[in-house]
């Protein structure tokens, strides 16, 4: 991969979808990699605390406009929010995004397409959840209003990637050419879901500390609990049928996805890892989250340890080609999960 881009600077900002990247076949990983990058630099401005909210969404506004190809000063957000990070790996993500959008500017024209279109996604939903939620810590706590509301930005965020991911694969990949496009692209948008989802149980707690609460409030609501409540440890108790509900949502978004990744061809093995991989980490949190006796009130984020990472990994790099070895083990994890 030319420079240090789609290496080094990416394994850096994320470990988890590296190991994705890295299997995947070579004429994927540019225009998925920089996808991600210019993802996550969006997330990095969105994140980026110092810097006032009006400020945050007028970078965004920018990126947005850049990735979709409109001119715009890219230099500017990054001087404003590059100084900011306490992280030296963010901070080069975002020096570099000129670099990223002339590499996307230099894609072919159909696969340049697919990239825009899933960043103008991400990026709405970025600037919904910054507009969403006012505040930045428990004291303007503010909550999603509605099932529904819920899973329009995990979407929004996250379940657009599967299209787009699918598109670019049979776009890419001729021994996908008898997929039923419609209907993988629909499982992909779970296969994104279920990540996400994931990612709002596990991220309660310092997400509540942020001002925000992914739990709906119609839900809380018909548990007789507003979302202040959550910040104490007896409504944080009272809240778990709620989080176990979510629980089970989570996990009917993950059958799915891996009847998406069982549906793709066993030659195809570096894909069916790129997608096994994420799907078993995935659910093995979900695990963990659904063994801890407070996952509402963990003093810090409940995951699963690189060792356990690396045993998943290694054993699915051994069963790539087999279904029913892959259905096994994914089998095995899921049944640590009670809801």
């Amino acid at each position: 991969m030319p420079s240090d881009l789609l290496g080094d600077l990416l394994r850096q900002v994320s470990r988890s979808f590296y190991l994705s990247l890295a299997v995947l076949p070579s004429g994927l990983r540019e225009p998925i990699g920089l996808a991600y990058l210019l993802a996550r630099a969006a997330d990095t401005i969105a994140d980026t605390r110092l810097v006032v909210r009006a400020e945050r969404l007028g970078h965004l506004e920018t990126l947005r406009q850049s990735c979709a190809g409109e001119p715009a000063d890219v230099g500017a957000l990054a001087r404003a929010c590059a100084p900011q990070q306490p992280s030296a790996p963010e901070r080069r993500l975002l020096e570099r995004v000129p670099e990223a959008l002339v590499r996307v500017a230099a894609l072919p024209p159909s696969d340049q397409h697919e990239v825009r279109a899933v960043l103008a996604t991400l990026m709405s939903g970025m600037i919904f959840d910054l507009t969403r939620f006012p505040g930045e810590d428990a004291a303007e706590l503010a909550a999603i209003e509605t099932l529904e509301e819920l899973d329009h930005y995990i979407y929004l965020v996250a379940g657009c990637v599967g299209p787009f991911w699918t598109v670019l694969h049979v776009a890419h990949r001729p021994r996908l050419g008898d997929w039923a496009l419609r209907e993988m692209s629909e499982q992909g948008v779970s296969f994104g879901k279920a990540l996400q989802l994931t990612n709002v149980l596990r991220d309660v707690p310092g997400d509540l500390a942020h001002g925000r609460c992914y739990l709906p409030a119609r839900e809380l609501a018909a548990l007789g609990l507003g979302p202040r409540d959550l910040l104490a440890p007896t409504g944080a108790g009272r809240a778990r049928p709620l989080y176990r509900r979510l629980l089970g949502l989570a996990l009917e978004h993950y059958d799915v996805a891996w009847s998406y990744t069982l549906a793709i061809p066993k030659l195809e093995w570096r894909m069916r890892l790129a997608c096994a991989w994420p799907l078993l980490i995935g659910l093995a949190t979900l695990a963990e989250l659904a063994a801890h006796p407070n996952p509402l009130g963990a003093g810090a984020p409940i995951k699963i340890s690189r060792g356990a990472v690396r045993a998943l990994l290694a054993q699915s790099a051994l069963t790539a080609f087999s279904n029913r070895a892959l259905t096994a083990q994914a089998a095995r994890v899921r049944a640590r999960i009670a809801v």
